[in-house]
Parts: structure tokens; sequence; C-alpha cells
């Protein structure tokens, strides 16, 4: 019941974010709008309730969680992305690229924060997230530029694909 409570909140928020301006209550909604999106929001919160809090896990519905995440986009992953771009379009102007898939350990316990953790290599320039190791939560990542230092040990420390990544998702997730 909580499962389905939240996720019916959270789409009902986020109905009422997209369709603001459009009404005549307080120029933000109509009373039409509010009671389709209520309905909406009702019918999405009942089937997908398992998607958005899995096993009463309410963990991620916290605001202050939401908050995190939101700096951590903002502040390392923003600052990560700038510098793999410019380091990949260096890699492409000067064609010094090593590429090779390495297996990374981040010590992270839940789905949702490995998930987080992947696909923020993916979208980092120059590392793409290949498969998940589910037994351990390793990671194998695809990098442009494998560092000979980091091969050196296996599975490679998280620092030379993916910086400061884990210790935030760790914040944010579990």
């Amino acid at each position: 019941m909580l499962a389905f409570v939240i996720t019916t909140i959270v789409c009902f928020i986020t109905y009422l974010l997209f369709t603001t301006g459009s009404g005549d209550i307080a120029g933000l909604w109509s009373i039409e709008e509010l009671l389709i999106g209520l309905i909406l929001s009702l019918i999405t919160g009942f089937i997908s309730q398992t998607v958005f809090v899995k096993d009463e896990d309410v963990r991620m519905a916290n605001p202050l969680k939401w908050l995190l995440f939101l700096v951590y986009a903002i502040g390392p992953f923003f600052v990560s992305l700038a510098k793999a771009n410019v380091d990949v379009a260096y890699r492409v102007i000067t064609g010094k690229i090593n590429p090779g898939i390495v297996k990374i350990h981040p010590n992270l316990k839940t789905d949702l924060s490995v998930t987080i953790l992947a696909n923020s290599i993916t979208l980092t320039p120059g590392t793409l997230s290949v498969d998940i190791d589910e037994e351990n939560n390793d990671l194998y990542i695809h990098w442009i530029n494998v560092d000979e230092q980091a091969i050196k040990q296996t599975p490679i420390d998280c620092k030379y694909v993916c910086g400061s990544f884990p210790q935030w998702i760790r914040r944010i997730a579990e």
C-alpha cells in the first residue's frame, strides 16, 4: 500500500509540474486538469507501484536523497562529464587511444546504486558499461584509454574509471 501511495504522489507531482500555467486556478491549473491528473496518477500508481518502490524500500522517497542526487548531477558528474568531453576530443584529434574492457568492483550493495553508477559511467564520454556481474556487483567497462598502471590489479580501482562516483552514489542510494 505504501508503494502505491508514494508512486501515485510522485506521478501527480510530475503531472502538475508538466501542466503548470495552463489553467485558471491561480493561473496554474484548471479543475478538469487536476481531476484528470489525479485519475491518471492513480492508474499509473497502481500499475507501476513495484517499479518505483521495490519491496517496501522507501529510501529513495526521501526528498533529501533527491536533493543529494541533484547536487551529484550538477556537481561531480557534470565536472567529470566536461573533463571527459575534452579528453575524448583530444584523443580523437591526436589518435592516442588504448581501448579495452576493464573490470571494476565499486563495493555498492543495492541494485539501484549499481544502476546509477553504470548509467553515470555510460553517459560519460570515453566509457561504456558493458556488463554487470550480479553475484558481487562487478562492472565491466569499455574504456577508451586504458591506463597501464590501472590494469595491473584486477578488478581495478574505481578511481581510474569513475572517480568519486561510487562514494556519491553510496550516499544517495544506500
